[in-house]
Formats: structure tokens, sequence, C-alpha cells
């Protein structure tokens, strides 16, 4: 009963988290649902018996988005001390959603100790005893090694084309050759000036 009550809870709050991200017009509360919705989309996911896409979710969507609210705060010139003039005005809002969230997480905490939904079966080959994160290391870096090697490879090439795109040949800056720097002699780099006292240096 409780793994209902808790699949329902967290469902109904991603979906009007992610529904709130969208329509809020300030861009930090925005950020705020959505980091929301994060974390109670990874209460589904330990529901569901999947801890290692639950982590990730914690670890990388809401690291990523705290990142990407800083960024969001530098570049839009938020007025803070509008942003702080409201703060006791919605002390009480707060309040009640920090209470709501140490709800879901006894809540999720005695749904996971109950016992997990039964939401379907393994499809990979695996023993059911091997624990979630284990079975999937076993699959990634066993049976899936080159489609995992794959994803690895078109990672890298998105993040080089990413790279190339955005680069800008700057005019006010003297381009850099490295073939002149490797060719350079030892005695060509220094020059060892005897330097009379009290009289500048020519360069």
């Amino acid at each position: 009963m409780i793994q209902l009550l808790a699949f329902y809870l967290f469902a109904a709050v991603v979906c009007v988290s992610g529904a709130l991200t969208i329509l809020s017009r300030n861009p930090v509360h925005s950020v705020l649902w959505l980091i929301l919705a994060f974390f109670n989309a990874a209460g589904l996911m330990v529901l569901a018996n999947a801890e290692f896409i639950a982590m990730l979710l914690v670890i990388v969507y809401v690291g990523a988005v705290a990142v990407l609210f800083l960024f969001v705060v530098m570049m839009l010139n938020i007025d803070f001390a509008e942003l702080r003039a409201g703060v006791m005005k919605y002390a009480a809002v707060g309040f009640a959603l920090a209470i709501a969230l140490v709800a879901e997480i006894l809540i999720a905490v005695g749904a996971y100790s109950a016992g997990t939904l039964q939401l379907g079966r393994r499809i990979a080959p695996i023993d059911t005893k091997v624990p979630n994160i284990e079975a999937i290391g076993q699959l990634l870096y066993s049976r899936y090694l080159f489609v995992f090697e794959g994803a690895g490879l078109v990672l890298l090439v998105a993040m080089i084309g990413a790279i190339v795109l955005t680069l800008r040949p700057r005019t006010d800056v003297k381009p850099q050759k490295i073939s002149r720097q490797v060719q350079r002699r030892a005695k060509d780099a220094t020059r060892n000036v005897n330097q009379p006292v009290g009289q500048g240096v020519e360069l």
C-alpha cells in the first residue's frame, strides 16, 4: 500500500513541478521547480528498483542544473535585492514545501524498506539476486562493451564538434603557432643582458 502511495505522490509532484518549470516567469523559480522534479523522479526510480538511475538523476542532473542556475544568475543580472524583499512574504510557503519534502523522503524510505514495485522482469541474463548497480556494471563491461564504447566515442565527437563550431578566430590577438615554438632553439628563447644600474631595459 505504501508503495502505491509513494508512486502516486512522486508522480503527481513530478507532473506539477514540470508544469511549473515551464509556466514560471522567474528563471530562478523555474530552475528550483526543475530540481524538485528531478528529486521526485529519482524517488520513482528507487521505487522501480533502479538505484543507479536514481543516483544519476541526483548527482548528474541536479548537479548540472545547479551549475546552469549559476550561469543563469550571472547572465540575466537578476536583482537580488528585490528577491530578498519577498523572502518573509513567502516564508510560510517555503516552510510548507520543506516539510513536504521531508515527508516525501520518509515515505520513500518506508516504501523502499517495505519492498519495491513489481513493474516487470529483467530481460538481461543476470541473476536476480545481484544488486541493480552490480548488474548494470556486469552488462556494460561484458555484453554491451562495444555499445558502451561507441556511446563514449559519439559523446567525444559531439564535444569536439561543439568546440570546433564555437571556435572563432580573434583578430585582436596574435595567433599561436605551435610548430614554430617547438622548433625554436634554446639559445633563442632567452637573452642574457648585463644591464647597467640606473638605465632602462631596451626591448
